[in-house]
């Protein structure tokens, strides 16, 4: 009697777990998992921005236009012809803008010069067998990339601070010849343009969007069977791109190593999408190395972030960590939602909302292991 009863309780026990199990799969294959996975999700993920990183945005002057890497003597010439040119403005002393312009270009064509004669001088040199290079060579390539960024992107380390003070004793006393001097450039104008308009007071970071973000999805092959395309999650917000971008007229930076396919893709509706970051393999990586594009570019505290729904909240705490405050614009999935059976559709949502939470779960706790410092 005893041993019936004991098989009794593990016959009920057996039934109690496969209900449950039944009745959780099909949670999963409803509507309503996925839902209430996102909701969790944006509701505990951390979005606040790193205030720390976020001074590395602080100048807000993003643009797409500038091609000057930042940290180069090039770049750090400009930054002190700007300065120079802000001081005469405020001392409103505008006889000197043009000279002071000429003594730029003069300075251009110096800097230009010197690096075409380094390039010159290194082409030159015997190359070196790769056994015979000595230890200490073999050593000193080894490096932190990561260290290196940082250097070229801090205007107030010392090599560059002793570049600057060069540069604007060059740009305040340079004699310039009056052939050169003469022509007014219309460039001038803009430049000035450009200083007053950093002098105006900066709307709040979380007001206003400086650029468009859009995250690569994947790639796939064509119908043809030869030809790399954009797949669905890609291509649907690129989709969402196009709808944004009537709204506002802001550059776009594409984010993935599918950035030169979304360029091409974004082409056929005649948008035209400048920046790439093609370098990044996972979104960690889309964090870091479009932020570090921003910054390049002269800083975007808030920008517009295109991607899916269960990709949006973790997306939105890596960029706040690189100090970018988000507007989250979110993407539709290429399955639909049903309006309440469960399908297989549903269960792609479901699945997708798994690997999302069990990501963010990961990050926040250990961090992502495989996300590279610098491109």
């Amino acid at each position: 009697m005893k041993q019936n009863h004991w098989m009794l309780r593990l016959v009920q026990i057996a039934a109690v777990l496969f209900v449950l199990f039944a009745a959780f799969m099909i949670f999963i294959y409803s509507p309503f998992y996925s839902t209430l996975v996102v909701k969790t999700l944006n509701t505990l993920v951390p979005v606040e921005v790193n205030q720390v990183a976020a001074k590395s945005q602080q100048m807000a002057a993003f643009s797409d236009q500038d091609s000057l890497e930042p940290g180069s003597d090039l770049w750090i010439a400009r930054q002190a012809y700007l300065k120079l040119m802000e001081q005469e403005i405020q001392s409103e002393n505008s006889k000197n803008l043009t000279l002071i312009q000429a003594r730029y270009k003069a300075l251009q064509a110096l800097i230009l010069e010197e690096q075409t004669q380094k390039k010159l001088a290194s082409e030159q040199e015997l190359p070196q067998v790769p056994l015979l290079v000595s230890n200490a060579a073999s050593e000193a390539v080894v490096e932190d990339p990561s260290e290196n960024v940082k250097a070229l992107l801090n205007l107030d380390s010392h090599e560059n601070q002793v570049l600057m003070e060069q540069y604007l004793e060059f740009l305040s006393t340079h004699k310039i010849a009056e052939t050169e001097s003469e022509p007014v450039d219309e460039e001038i104008f803009k430049d000035i343009a450009l200083i007053q308009q950093q002098n105006i007071p900066k709307i709040p970071a979380n007001s206003k969007p400086y650029a468009i973000v859009v995250l690569g999805g994947g790639l796939t092959l064509d119908d043809n069977g030869k030809d790399i395309v954009v797949n669905d999650y890609t291509r649907l917000r690129l989709e969402t791109t196009l709808a944004v971008v009537k709204q506002y007229q802001l550059p776009i930076v594409l984010s993935g190593v599918e950035a030169p396919y979304m360029q091409r893709w974004l082409k056929k509706y005649d948008v035209e999408a400048k920046l790439l970051e093609d370098r990044s393999m996972n979104t960690c990586e889309n964090s870091r190395f479009s932020s570090l594009l921003l910054q390049k570019k002269g800083g975007a505290p808030t920008v517009i972030l295109i991607t899916d729904r269960y990709h949006m909240p973790r997306t939105r705490r890596l960029f706040a960590l690189n100090g970018i405050e988000t507007i989250p614009v979110e993407a539709p999935m290429p399955t639909q939602l049903t309006a309440w059976r469960p399908s297989e559709q549903n269960y792609d949502h479901s699945r997708r909302a798994n690997y999302e939470m069990l990501a963010a779960i990961r990050d926040v706790l250990i961090g992502s292991s495989a996300c590279r410092e610098v491109p």
